[in-house]
């Protein structure tokens, strides 16, 4: 292995990183686990949480990633997979194979997952609607989520 090269150690607990906006999407936020870090910018693993109601969705698009995979780790979040609807609850994990087209268009007001990509720096592009996508269910008053 080459100098400079090799991965460092990383212990990130709770209270080591807030969840913050400023992400991909501006109706998540994201908390850091400081493996972006350790890996030298090869890997990038994040908490994502929901902090608006789902309106427009991610809209179609594809990553140019190596691996990327979803971890739901409370509520649920329905995707679509091309023309495939896809319910992933807590629990569930998801490998989207790279540059597949999907569109994240309905989530939970407590919707949290673990995101890990590789690179750090995976590209979003948007892509074509090679269907329709089911409206969102809409959050009732009492059940968004309170400010990080």
């Amino acid at each position: 292995m080459q100098t400079g090269f090799a991965t460092g150690f990383s212990h990130v607990k709770p209270q080591d990183t807030d969840f913050k906006g400023g992400g991909l999407r501006d109706f998540f936020v994201y908390r850091d686990l400081g493996i972006t870090e350790a890996t030298h910018g090869k890997v990038v693993a994040q908490l994502v949480r929901a902090n608006e109601a789902p309106e427009a969705g991610t809209g179609w698009h594809r990553h140019e990633a190596d691996f990327h995979i979803v971890i739901m780790l409370k509520g649920w979040a329905r995707f679509m997979y091309g023309d495939r609807e896809t319910l992933v609850e807590a629990g569930d994990c998801v490998h989207q194979a790279p540059g597949i087209a999907h569109f994240l268009f309905d989530y939970s007001p407590d919707m949290e997952y673990l995101e890990i990509v590789s690179p750090a720096d995976f590209k979003s592009i948007d892509v074509d609607a090679p269907c329709e996508v089911p409206a969102p269910t809409p959050w009732q008053e009492d059940a968004a989520p309170a400010a990080p």
